[in-house]
């Protein structure tokens, strides 16, 4: 028997069902705060995320499904999804029209190599949504309160984590600061962290080894050493959020795990799915469009694990609907479709090919939740009828062919 590789999962039955619900409800938000869809390939040239998420990188570094293709290129399977989105609105010369803005939304699986565990798989599903042209800090509150309105409609609880990581104005001083402190104690700091000081000293922020966040306790604070534009930002953004009683929490070593985030960058956390407690995360990009030799161009995004938040979701209460629609003889069977056809204008159908008794369409028609049984018996095919049970109203009904 083959099964799935490692780390990879079929989505079925209920889990099919949960999954296509969070989508949606995310398309429907996303949709009302002006978003509109786009599709981008799973495979990419790997330069494309070395340059975006960056070198000195786990995902990069350790994480990447790269391979060199049958035409000699080195390609990888996307590990994420803002460095594609932007690398085609740069292709599509949206970044030319400057005085315009575009939102975009998106959802497909990623590909990590890693250990797989409860909500990390290596192949993952994310939906994200990815904002260009608007500079103001309102866009960074903006997009925080859609999260939140997605979880809401999900019935999902979370916390909102909030930092700053500052720009080129106010970053160099404090790298320079946060180089001097690690060196003190580069001894006592993790393999991978030592190799950070030198090649991205922010990530040892983002170290998850216990005895290195002990070591980060009095580490120099980027918050504490924001430039005034990039302190007004953020000033700014925890009005707007007090303003809308909405709750979070600064968390200073906060940076995210790519490195394109300046200013602003949040997280939303849960701590009803284990160790894995991100559900949501974003922040603002607005030297990566330029990065990628596109031209100036502000943008914020995020992205959502959908594997992360599955067990989380509230499903609405599933209703009857539709129809199921059968035969009691086999001359009967033939005369179905054309019932199913008209129904199938305005209804879902389900029809059933083999004759069967009626306690036994009966019992097919709560199997597949329909709200209506219509069986053709051989009484009604003489008299081309259909008998018809409301199974909600209990109430039944015979109807001529023409009138179904």
């Amino acid at each position: 028997m083959i099964n799935a590789l490692r780390g990879m999962k079929d989505l079925t039955f209920e889990e099919s069902e949960r999954f296509v619900h969070i989508v949606t409800t995310a398309i429907g938000i996303s949709k009302k705060y002006g978003y509109n869809y786009i599709e981008t390939p799973i495979l990419e040239e790997s330069k494309l995320f070395k340059r975006s998420v960056g070198e000195s990188s786990d995902i990069v570094g350790k994480e990447m499904y790269q391979f060199e293709d049958k035409g000699g290129n080195d390609v990888c399977m996307r590990p994420e999804g803002t460095a594609g989105v932007v690398r085609s609105f740069i292709q599509a010369k949206l970044d030319r029209r400057q005085n315009e803005k575009f939102k975009f939304y998106y959802y497909g699986p990623m590909f990590r190599y890693e250990r797989p565990q409860k909500g990390r798989l290596r192949e993952f599903h994310q939906f994200g949504c990815e904002s260009f042209g608007e500079a103001s800090v309102y866009e960074d509150f903006t997009i925080i309160q859609m999260i939140g309105d997605i979880f809401k409609a999900l019935g999902i609880g979370y916390d909102l984590q909030i930092n700053s990581l500052g720009c080129p104005t106010c970053m160099p001083p404090y790298r320079q600061n946060l180089i001097n402190f690690l060196t003190e104690c580069q001894d006592e700091l993790c393999e991978d962290c030592n190799r950070r000081i030198t090649t991205n000293p922010i990530r040892v922020l983002d170290c998850k080894n216990e005895k290195c966040q002990s070591l980060l306790t009095n580490s120099p604070k980027l918050i504490n050493s924001l430039c005034d534009s990039c302190d007004g930002d953020f000033k700014k953004l925890v009005k707007l959020l007090k303003s809308e009683n909405i709750s979070y929490h600064i968390d200073s070593n906060l940076v995210r795990g790519l490195d394109y985030y300046s200013k602003t960058a949040f997280e939303f956390v849960s701590n009803n799915i284990g160790s894995q407690s991100a559900i949501a995360g974003g922040g603002r990009y607005d030297k990566l469009v330029e990065f990628l030799d596109g031209k100036s161009t502000p943008a914020v995004g995020f992205a959502l694990g959908i594997e992360r938040i599955m067990e989380l979701v509230q499903m609405p209460e599933i209703s009857r609907e539709g129809y199921y629609i059968g035969a009691m003889k086999q001359e009967g069977v033939d005369a179905l479709f054309s019932l199913a056809s008209q129904k199938r204008a305005t209804d879902k159908v389900t029809l059933e090919y083999a004759p069967k008794k009626l306690k036994a369409h009966l019992k097919g028609a709560d199997r597949v939740n329909a709200r209506y049984c219509a069986v053709v018996g051989e009484d009604e095919f003489k008299e081309q009828k259909v008998w018809v049970k409301d199974l909600i109203q209990k109430q039944e009904s015979v109807i001529n062919w023409s009138d179904f």
